[in-house]
């Protein structure tokens, strides 16, 4: 692969963060083998090109099915065509496992995560509050927040 066959980038500005990835080396090996900065380096390196051609592939693979955005089955068929077809099946798996653990994280997480908990009521409320709040800093802080009109219907 030539220097410049990454769209837009030259060879040296597709890496992988090197923590990580010796991190990922010395978890896949027994504790008592060591591995040479070299050898580390390499092993990024195949990393790398190994990425450029997946998605290289990928992206052949979804041009001839005349879609612009590369889809999970694009990457799945590029390992078919290149000759990696007894991985798919793992690569499936942890594809999956990403997904069930990215959807645990969405819902467990965010500020957003004890909305689903409130009634109607305590939304309305809690937005009001939040949009009284953004009307004093708007303000400067200068005026007290607004509380909602009450309904002269309800008056008796």
């Amino acid at each position: 692969m030539e220097p410049m066959d990454i769209v837009g980038k030259s060879k040296e500005d597709a890496s992988l963060p090197k923590a990580t990835m010796t991190k990922i080396i010395k978890e896949m090996l027994p504790p008592d083998v060591r591995v040479a900065r070299d050898a580390q380096d390499l092993l990024i390196e195949c990393c790398v090109e190994f990425i450029n051609l997946i998605s290289s592939e990928s992206n052949e693979v979804c041009s001839r099915e005349d879609k612009r955005t590369i889809a999970p089955e694009h990457v799945l068929k590029a390992l078919e065509v290149l000759g990696f077809g007894e991985y798919i099946e793992e690569v499936y798996a942890a594809y999956e496992q990403h997904k069930l653990e990215t959807m645990q994280d969405s819902l467990k997480g965010g500020k957003w995560n004890n909305v689903a908990e409130m009634t109607e009521e305590e939304a309305a409320a809690e937005q009001q509050r939040m949009f009284a709040e953004a009307r004093a800093r708007m303000n400067g802080g200068a005026t007290a927040p607004k509380q909602p009109d009450s309904d002269p219907s309800l008056e008796s």
